[in-house]
């Protein structure tokens, strides 16, 4: 097996979710995988610009290799983003173009600029130049009744003769009407093949499959199969944290960073205590939580007990504590 420094973090990730890929989650995450790609939430290239960079941008240097993802569709905007994100630290910065809110709709840009490789194109462009570190794109397959046999490989030809290289590929179409995003995420059919064929038709491009997979033996499975580059994790990484604990031996040839979920709690506690010193509030960290003993005895207590205690004011440490207690009692 290679060794780890060579190989790509985009050999496995774990993808952008809203309201969900928050610092918290991601510092979680880093208790039980060392090497796996993380991504923020989408953040709009405006909101970089124009908002408190500090609380949107802010992440502890435990949650490297980190990449920004940013939403928008202003080549200058984005250009201006990517620039501030780059001075964060971010390790890459991953143009958003497939999520199919409507709120995203409204605002010209995630999955409705499938329909716009041009556009796509135009603002990578602005994006490599703005920045040193590199410029990936998420995207589904296509959309509504696109012909995705033809309008898939034209979109990945445009959008990387731009610069891009890298390209993380949702195996779905996406619906701009008549499904919400859930049922986007579920509905329309994987065309993993497609993917394939993406690959076979541009060796030169890192393509990284997303969408239905979830497990880390199924994500490899079909990362092999189809002789793609890697492979992206999302839900299933969320509600089942624990298995990544196997990411880093599996996938980069480097030792777990916990043998137990014992070890999690212990890092999580220290975590929590200091994040309380600066303010933060206990149940923003436990929601992210509630999956690390998911299959396991005792993982309904894990639930409830942060799930009732965890929102209280005042709440600290002592609650995680409480909600491990059948493990502790058992160390």
């Amino acid at each position: 097996m290679s060794q780890p420094s060579e190989i790509p973090a985009h050999t496995l990730s774990i993808a952008p979710m809203m309201d969900w890929s928050d610092r918290h989650y991601r510092a979680f995450m880093r208790l039980i995988t060392k090497r796996t790609l993380l991504y923020t939430e989408m953040i709009t290239a405006a909101a970089v610009v124009h908002g408190d960079r500090g609380r949107l941008l802010g992440y502890s240097a435990v949650e490297q290799p980190l990449a920004l993802q940013l939403g928008g569709s202003d080549p200058t905007l984005l250009a201006e983003a990517a620039r501030i994100g780059e001075g964060f630290g971010y390790s890459e910065i991953n143009l958003n173009v497939g999520c199919p809110s409507p709120r995203v709709q409204s605002g010209c840009f995630g999955a409705a600029l499938m329909l716009e490789p041009a556009l796509v194109a135009d603002c990578v462009a602005a994006m490599v130049l703005a920045v040193q570190v590199p410029v990936t794109v998420k995207c589904r397959i296509g959309v509504d009744q696109q012909n995705t046999d033809e309008t898939l490989p034209h979109f990945i030809k445009t959008v990387a003769e731009a610069g891009c290289t890298t390209f993380v590929i949702h195996a779905r179409k996406a619906w701009l009407d008549g499904l919400s995003p859930k049922q986007n995420r579920e509905i329309p059919p994987l065309q993993y093949d497609l993917v394939q064929q993406i690959k076979q038709k541009f060796q030169n491009l890192t393509i990284v499959l997303n969408g239905g997979l979830t497990s880390l033996e199924q994500a490899q499975a079909e990362v092999t199969a189809l002789a793609l580059d890697g492979a992206m994790i999302g839900r299933a990484a969320y509600h089942n944290p624990w298995e990544f604990v196997a990411a880093d031996p599996q996938f980069f040839g480097a030792p777990a960073p916990v043998q137990s979920r014992l070890q999690v709690v212990e890092g999580l506690i220290e975590y929590v205590r200091a994040e309380q010193a600066n303010g933060t509030r206990l149940h923003d960290i436990t929601r992210h939580v509630l999956g690390l003993f998911a299959g396991q005895a005792g993982a309904r207590h894990w639930r409830r007990t942060l799930s009732t205690k965890g929102p209280r004011a005042g709440a600290g440490s002592e609650v995680i504590t409480e909600a491990a207690s059948f493990l502790l009692e058992q160390a």
